[in-house]
């Protein structure tokens, strides 16, 4: 459980400081990915435009996103909970490249407004949290 928390507060700094670098622009995106990211529980009634802050909104996606990071991090290590550092390190690699591929374009056949994050940023940030979980399960796990 928490080695899918730590990630999914480490993808989403990691995610936030790329938007900055890359994009200069941190509010916005993260608004606008709140409202795709609500959507799911709340209808397509909070979709952008126009991008805008609600507590509500921000509550909701907050909630999804760490529901799905817990999962994920516990499907992740119990798919390495046997694996060397090294080992699960690369398959936290391919773990994030698939649920990129699972979230941004499995999932766009029932929420298709998620084709609009379909970038090297958010793919990166799914990287990250791979990475992160596997290495965070380790350490926890060795302890």
């Amino acid at each position: 459980m928490w080695a899918g928390i730590i990630a999914g507060v480490l993808a989403t700094l990691a995610q936030g400081v790329m938007w900055w670098i890359f994009i200069d622009d941190i509010l916005n995106p993260l608004l606008r990915d709140t409202q795709l990211t609500a959507a799911l529980v709340m209808g397509e009634a909070v979709l952008p435009p126009p991008i805008r802050f609600s507590p509500g909104i921000m509550i909701v996606a907050a909630a999804i996103h760490f529901v799905l990071s817990v999962f994920y991090g516990m499907l992740l290590a119990w798919a390495i909970h046997r694996q060397s550092w090294g080992m699960s390190l690369l398959t936290g690699v391919v773990f994030g490249l698939a649920i990129y591929a699972l979230n941004l374009y499995g999932l766009t056949l029932l929420f298709p407004w998620f084709t609009e994050v379909r970038d090297g940023i958010t793919l990166a940030a799914h990287l990250v949290f791979g990475v992160a979980a596997a290495g965070a399960y380790q350490r926890l796990a060795r302890k």
